[in-house]
């Protein structure tokens, strides 16, 4: 009777440690192979961005290619000439934890991967400015989840290499407010005939408005939509 229960105690042993064997090998694995994915991604050097302006980005020389015939309006102004209502409504449209995330925004992922189930598809976006800015350098508007976790790590490395003033500045003059119209100096005198430091509260808060689709929304006349009514209330 003794042996027999050894020898089944041997044996749950062998099977617990053979699971145990299992999990470690797919654990190093998935490292492995998660290693060599981000290592071949061959991330951009952000480094530079800390003392150098980008002359163009990956959305304008795709933008160009499209529309050969389109002028391209980007004036670049430094972080203390943009209007500090246009930093705020900004922030309150596309990312109000920008201060406090990392580069990605946990929360928002989580909302826009059950919105994405329910509907079956990739439809909603959770990116915070700093992706919207390595999308925007870097990238494409492409949903492939394998675009989207390099925009991860690129995210997380500007994070690391630069300060939340500079991704900010960065973001306000690089990313698209109308066809051809790239960055918020051109934004501000093509929708309001002046300067992006003199923009009021309103007018910042309609530029804002309209980031998430420039071209169908920049059509309309600049006045205050409801969803730049609601930005305007959150600054004000």
């Amino acid at each position: 009777m003794h042996n027999k229960y050894i020898i089944k105690g041997n044996k749950l042993m062998r099977k617990r440690r053979k699971k145990q064997i299992v999990m470690a090998v797919t654990v190093l694995m998935g490292l492995v192979w998660f290693y060599g994915l981000y290592e071949a991604f061959a991330l951009p050097d952000t480094v530079i961005l800390r003392t150098k302006n980008p002359t163009t980005t990956a959305f304008i020389e795709r933008f160009k290619e499209k529309n050969p015939k389109v002028k391209i309006r980007r004036t670049w102004v430094p972080y203390n000439k943009i209007s500090s209502y246009l930093k705020d409504a900004v922030i309150a449209a596309e990312d109000d934890e920008f201060f406090e995330h990392i580069g990605f925004n946990w929360e928002a992922i989580k909302r826009a991967a059950r919105y994405d189930w329910k509907k079956k598809k990739l439809a909603r976006g959770a990116s915070t400015i700093t992706q919207q800015l390595a999308r925007n350098l870097y990238l494409t508007p492409s949903k492939n989840p394998f675009r989207k976790l390099k925009e991860l790590f690129i995210a997380l490395k500007l994070e690391r290499e630069l300060s939340k003033q500079r991704i900010l500045e960065l973001y306000l003059n690089v990313v698209e407010w109308g066809k051809g119209i790239y960055g918020c100096e051109a934004a501000a005198k093509n929708y309001f005939g002046r300067s992006c430091a003199s923009l009021s509260a309103s007018e910042a808060a309609y530029l804002a408005s309209i980031l998430p689709s420039p071209r169908k929304w920049g059509r309309r006349a600049p006045s205050l939509t409801p969803r730049a009514e609601k930005i305007m209330r959150r600054i004000d």
